[in-house]
């Protein structure tokens, strides 16, 4: 279930770009801050990034700054969709979230003809989980409720999104930042998902008209 992951040296030495266009890139918000994700190491902390994700961004930088300034190129990546409403149709047809997903809360908009971003991305969170497999429609409605009531997750996309499961029950969590938590021998993680990552992942989804 985990992401590969390449070093920061690593990247450097692949690529070719040197210590201080990554870190103006990521100032530049060309490269999601998420994608840094610190770990111990023999050597202290260092410094990794989710491999395909970052090879494939930087790929794309390249491609492009050449004809861009690194604002255009950071609103071609990433443009501000938050405030971007959807009809219900158009979700499913993209298929950002199936029509099986939407008709288990689709109490949720009885009039609802469109819906908000913050709304399309809980959707599509607790949709995540599905796909998974490990997650069933009732613990799934649980997520649903857990993130309607701490709605600042969403709002403010910050965080991490944990499902663990012992002894066949699942207990759901909302962590604040992003970082490791330490369970006991016998629980296992069956979901973890960053908010940030779901909220990129659906902002590409509705640039492109589909995942």
């Amino acid at each position: 279930m985990d992401e590969k992951l390449i070093s920061k040296k690593e990247l450097l030495r692949l690529t070719g770009i040197s210590y201080g266009q990554l870190y103006r890139w990521k100032r530049k918000n060309l490269i999601p801050e998420e994608w840094f994700i610190r770990k111990s190491t023999y050597t202290g902390q260092e410094t990794f990034f989710p491999k395909q994700k970052i090879l494939d961004r930087i790929d794309k930088i390249k491609r492009m700054k050449d004809d861009l300034s690194l604002d255009e190129i950071a609103e071609r990546l990433s443009p501000n969709l938050t405030k971007v409403m959807l009809p219900v149709e158009e979700i499913i047809k993209r298929n950002i979230v199936s029509k099986g997903v939407w008709n288990l809360f689709a109490d949720e908009w009885t009039e609802a003809k469109t819906l908000h971003f913050e709304e399309i991305l809980r959707l599509y969170v607790v949709a995540r989980t599905l796909k998974t497999g490990n997650v069933s429609l009732e613990e799934a409605r649980r997520v649903w409720s857990m993130l309607e009531a701490h709605a600042s997750h969403i709002r403010e996309q910050k965080g991490e999104l944990w499902i663990i499961r012992k002894m066949g029950i699942a207990i759901s969590l909302l962590t604040d930042s992003v970082q490791e938590l330490h369970i006991e021998a016998d629980a296992k993680v069956v979901v973890r998902l960053s908010l940030a990552q779901c909220a990129e992942e659906l902002k590409i989804s509705m640039m492109d008209g589909g995942m």
